[in-house]
C-alpha cells in the first residue's frame, strides 16, 4: 500500500485495503488479547505476595473470558463468503398493512444493529406501502465478516402485538421474511444471458439526492428463470444502479447454486435438511406478554424494546454455536 502507484489500478487497491481490514479485524483482538494474557500471568504471579495483586487478577478474569469468546465465534465465521459484505432483504408478509408495519420496525432494527456493530449500512431500495410500514427494502452491509453474522437472521420472524390499525384491541401476528445474500467480489464463472433479465427503469422514490424524482434512473431487474428481483436506486445514474443490481443478482444466482449442491450433498450423506424459507426463526411476543425467543436455538429474553432497538447479539452469536455444535 506504500507503493507510489499503489491507486493507480482502483479495483485491485481497494481489493487490498478490504484484505487488510479483514485481516486486521482478526490479528487486532488476537494480539490485544494476547498481551492481556501475559498481564494476567503476571498479575497472578505476584498475587501471593501482594494482597492489591490478586484483586486485579481476579478482576482481569471475567472480561479475559468475555474477549476469549468473542475471538472464538470469529473462528466460526469459516464460510468462503463469511469474511465479506452481503446484501440484507426485507419482504412483508401476507397480512397487509400489518406486516408492512412489521416490516418497517424490523428495517429499523437491523439498521442499528448494523450501527451497534460498527458495520457501514447502505439502503439501496425502500419500497414503501401505501398506508403505513415497507412491503420490502435492501440494505447493503459492509464490514469484517459482515456476511458471516448477518446471514444467521435469514428466515421468517412472527410478530404477536395488539393491532395498532384495527379496533377491538384484537391480538394480531404478522409475518416478514429475511434474506441474506453475499456480495462476491471474486470473479465467478458466471453468465446470465440477456434473454433471462427483464429490465425496467423508474423514478427513484425517497428523500434526497438530486436526481431522486427527477429521472428514469430506479433500475429494477428480474431474472425470468427463476423469478429473483433485484432493486436498487441509490447511485445517481440508471448505468451505475443496473451494475449494481447485476452484481447482486449474481451474487445470488451463485449462491442459490451452491446451496443447490450442498442440499443434495447433505441428501445423499443422509443428513437431515433444516426447513428454508417459510419456517419462522424467531418470536417476537409483545402481546399479552413479553418475549422474543429463537426457534432454532430457545434463546430468549424478555427484553422486547431492546431487541428491536437492536439488540440481536445474543441471538446471532447463539446460533453460531449452535451451527458448530450441529457441525461438529
Amino acid at each position: 500500500m506504500a507503493a507510489p502507484d499503489f491507486w493507480d489500478h482502483k479495483d485491485r487497491a481497494q481489493k487490498l485495503v478490504a484484505e487488510l481490514s479483514q485481516t486486521k479485524a482478526v490479528l487486532t483482538p488476537y494480539r490485544d488479547l494476547a498481551r492481556k494474557v501475559e498481564d494476567f500471568a503476571l498479575a497472578a504471579e505476584m498475587a501471593g505476595e501482594d494482597p492489591e495483586m490478586a484483586a486485579e487478577a481476579e478482576d482481569a478474569i471475567e472480561p479475559l473470558f468475555a474477549q476469549m469468546e468473542k475471538l472464538e465465534l470469529m473462528s466460526f465465521l469459516s464460510g468462503r463468503f463469511d469474511k465479506g459484505n452481503c446484501i440484507l432483504n426485507i419482504n412483508a408478509g401476507s397480512g397487509g398493512t400489518e406486516s408492512c408495519d412489521w416490516a418497517d420496525m424490523l428495517f429499523r432494527m437491523y439498521t442499528r444493529w448494523i450501527e451497534r456493530s460498527g458495520f457501514k449500512g447502505e439502503v439501496l431500495n425502500v419500497n414503501e406501502d401505501d398506508v403505513a410500514g415497507i412491503k420490502s427494502a435492501s440494505i447493503m452491509i459492509e464490514g469484517p465478516y459482515a456476511y458471516g453474522y448477518t446471514r444467521c437472521e435469514r428466515g421468517v420472524h412472527r410478530l404477536v402485538r395488539i393491532s395498532p390499525f384495527g379496533s377491538g384491541d384484537k391480538r394480531q401476528t404478522s409475518f416478514a421474511s429475511v434474506d441474506v445474500s453475499p456480495i462476491i467480489e471474486e470473479d465467478i464463472d458466471m453468465e446470465i444471458p440477456e434473454k433471462d433479465l427483464d429490465i425496467k427503469f423508474t423514478r427513484s422514490s425517497g428523500a434526497g439526492g438530486q436526481h431522486v424524482n427527477t429521472t428514469d434512473s430506479a433500475c429494477q431487474m428480474r431474472h425470468i428463470p427463476t423469478g429473483i428481483v433485484v432493486n436498487c436506486q441509490n447511485e445517481r445514474s440508471a448505468h451505475q444502479n443496473k451494475a449494481t443490481a447485476l452484481k447482486i443478482l449474481t451474487s445470488r444466482l451463485y449462491e442459490m447454486e451452491v446451496q443447490r449442491l450442498e442440499d443434495m450433498r447433505r441428501q445423499e450423506s443422509g443428513l437431515k435438511l433444516d426447513s428454508a424459507f417459510g419456517s419462522q426463526i424467531r418470536n417476537y411476543v409483545l402481546y399479552p406478554y413479553q418475549l422474543v425467543k429463537d426457534t432454532r436455538t430457545e434463546v430468549e429474553t424478555s427484553d422486547t424494546t431492546g431487541v428491536l432497538d437492536g439488540d440481536i447479539d445474543r441471538f446471532i452469536e447463539a446460533f453460531l454455536r449452535h451451527g458448530k455444535k450441529k457441525q461438529q
